[in-house]
């Protein structure tokens, strides 16, 4: 809750047509993968099942950005690609790959591959 009203998508996408629109892409992407919960916190909006398995948050939020939205995925092992802006190791059996995104036409069969893989280890 935030200053006593919950956290909702509409809020956490407030001023950005574009990132919405990159979101929504998104959550079909994942929910045709098969059941998982959307949570939406102050600084991120997950995907899970037992485990978060992609998360979407607003970089221009932190730091001096045009970027809408950034996709991470969470997977058990490093996938190297040049598309991942960045790829961090934050505790033993994840990594995180970080996905900038412009347009929601980015979220193609190749993404669509990693975040399948992503959904399987999140059990």
């Amino acid at each position: 809750m935030e200053g006593g009203e919950p956290r909702t998508l509409d809020r956490f996408f407030e001023g950005s047509a574009t990132a919405y629109g990159i979101y929504r892409a998104a959550e079909r992407m994942a929910s045709a993968l098969g059941p998982m919960e959307v949570r939406v916190s102050k600084s991120q909006v997950s995907f899970r099942r037992r485990h978060g398995f992609a998360f979407l948050w607003r970089p221009g939020t932190y730091v001096k950005s045009s970027v809408p939205v950034v996709l991470s995925l969470a997977l058990p092992y490093e996938l190297p690609s040049p598309r991942f802006k960045q790829i961090v190791h934050p505790s033993p059996g994840i990594w995180m790959h970080h996905l900038e995104l412009l347009e929601s036409s980015q979220l193609d069969a190749e993404v669509e591959h990693w975040m399948r893989e992503a959904y399987g280890a999140a059990g």
